[in-house]
């Protein structure tokens, strides 16, 4: 049977990133079933094995277990164990009807909520300066952004300016921005918005959707970005 590994390589023209090696997330076959001991010979009593104990919660966790001080995280430890967990990037994108030009965010919180009905939900900072402007539309576009696309990641997730100028797209049934090149759409309708500390949930009804690219997508691990390819290994 052949395996299978994932590689995250930094795409080309990453500016503001500092390189780093190719990192591998290989998937494992099934754990074989653990083979039988050897039985006794028949008339023999088994000498005894050496005595075991059982596993504290955290005695073999990989890692360090410093990030609770006094009760309370330590906010960069819990970023850099999050950081951990590789995630996808969306461009979030409207119309703001009180001026109708384009505006997006770009967010990497974005996940599947439900098939029946179909929802999606992200997560917005409450120091977002665009999402006002976003929200204010009858509907919002999440584009999934393919690994090439780290500069438009980059313009959406700065502050202030025209993130649009120079940014080519077409119009969803909805009316709003699609950008080029993004591997699939999402013309969705905001149905709840939920506090969570300093960020606000939202969950959003999936109206319209469709693919364009083929590539591979943008990804977010350990505060970088990359790519994944999958790559078969000779026999």
């Amino acid at each position: 049977m052949s395996t299978h590994a994932a590689r995250l390589t930094a795409p080309d023209g990453c500016r503001g990133l500092p390189a780093h090696p190719q990192r591998r997330i290989r998937s494992t076959s099934p754990t074989a079933a653990p083979t039988a001991a050897p039985s006794a010979s028949p008339g023999t009593v088994p000498k005894p094995g050496p005595a075991r104990h059982a596993a504290r919660p955290d005695e073999h966790l990989d890692g360090h277990l410093d990030g609770h001080l006094d009760g309370h995280l330590d906010g960069r430890f819990f970023r850099q164990v999050l950081g951990r967990f590789a995630t996808g990037v969306v461009a979030i994108t409207a119309v703001d009807p009180a001026d109708g030009r384009p505006s997006g965010l770009a967010a990497n919180s974005f996940t599947s909520v439900s098939l029946d009905p179909p929802l999606v939900a992200f997560c917005v900072a409450h120091s977002s300066s665009s999402w006002p402007r976003v929200r204010g539309a009858k509907a919002v576009t999440v584009n999934v952004l393919a690994e090439d696309q780290q500069a438009v990641c980059a313009r959406l997730a700065a502050k202030g300016g025209d993130k649009f100028a120079g940014l080519a797209w077409t119009g969803s049934p909805g009316g709003n921005p699609v950008i080029d090149g993004a591997l699939a759409w999402m013309d969705c309708a905001v149905e709840a918005e939920h506090p969570a500390g300093d960020h606000v949930i939202v969950v959003a009804r999936v109206l319209r959707l469709g693919t364009q690219g083929e590539g591979g997508p943008l990804v977010f691990f350990r505060g970088r970005y990359g790519g994944f390819a999958e790559a078969v290994p000779s026999l």
